[in-house]
């Protein structure tokens, strides 16, 4: 079963409140800080929801694509970003692009609902050419239970969300990609009544490396491990260094279209 954060309280409902806002900006930091997008690179977001973690690489000028499995969360989605994100209906565990086909894949939202987590970050490796994000709710953040850490984020504490930790998120990424070279950081939440009485004291831990934050984000260049459709391609046309980055989108509207 996949979670879908529309059918309860929704991620645009948290951001509406005062510790939405500030734990997201937060959030926003560490996620660009480790992604370091480039202008120019194709990113898709896996389990993009209404569209938020797309929006923060829009305004670094990369292209944009999102995968959810909810059609209202794409639909939310659509309204945000209008026509700057192509929104495709898709499961995380049989993402429906081309190998290699992007520079940066994201799942932010993708992983700790899916039931096989496994299986959706080999999806996001073989459809990346460059690099992968993984964000998730860490089991044992400074929040205290995981109905703290549902409230910081405004889930319903009937949520099917999957929690994990950081070494259990290391063990995943290393069996999908053998040596991975990982970067990660958090983001610091503390629990209710010191948060109350100290708000700005979260600002005070560092990101790098603090494994005491509710939100978890790791980062790890992906090798070319996967080579189907566009690799016979590149070869016979010789495409130059520039065009190949549009080669596995072009062969992907081949196939759409049904041609040889």
């Amino acid at each position: 079963m996949i979670f879908d954060p529309l059918q309860a309280v929704t991620g645009d409902d948290w951001l509406q409140t005062r510790q939405g806002r500030r734990l997201y900006l937060r959030q926003e930091k560490l996620i660009l800080d480790l992604v370091a997008p480039v202008a120019g690179e194709s990113v898709l977001d896996v389990g993009c929801g209404s569209g938020n973690t797309l929006r923060m690489f829009g305004r670094k000028k990369c292209l944009l694509t999102g995968m959810d499995p909810s059609a209202a969360a794409l639909e939310s989605a659509r309204r945000n970003l209008g026509a700057l994100c192509e929104l495709v209906l898709g499961n995380a565990a049989d993402i429906p692009f081309s190998d290699n086909e992007f520079d940066v894949v994201t799942l932010t939202g993708g992983l700790q609902g899916s039931a096989n987590p496994q299986k959706a970050l080999a999806e996001a490796v073989r459809v990346s050419r460059n690099r992968v994000f993984v964000g998730f709710l860490n089991r044992y953040s400074s929040a205290g239970t995981g109905q703290a850490v549902r409230n910081f984020f405004g889930f319903p504490a009937a949520s099917n969300l999957r929690f994990f930790s950081i070494g259990e998120m290391q063990t995943l990424i290393h069996k999908t990609m053998s040596g991975a070279q990982i970067q990660w950081g958090s983001v610091m939440c503390l629990p209710g009544p010191a948060v109350a009485l100290l708000s700005s004291l979260e600002d005070l831990f560092p990101m790098r490396n603090n494994p005491l934050g509710a939100f978890v984000g790791m980062v790890f260049s992906v090798n070319y491990t996967y080579r189907t459709v566009q690799h016979p391609v590149l070869n016979s046309f010789k495409l130059k260094a520039r065009e190949r980055a549009a080669a596995p989108e072009a062969v992907r509207d081949m196939l759409r279209e049904g041609k040889p």
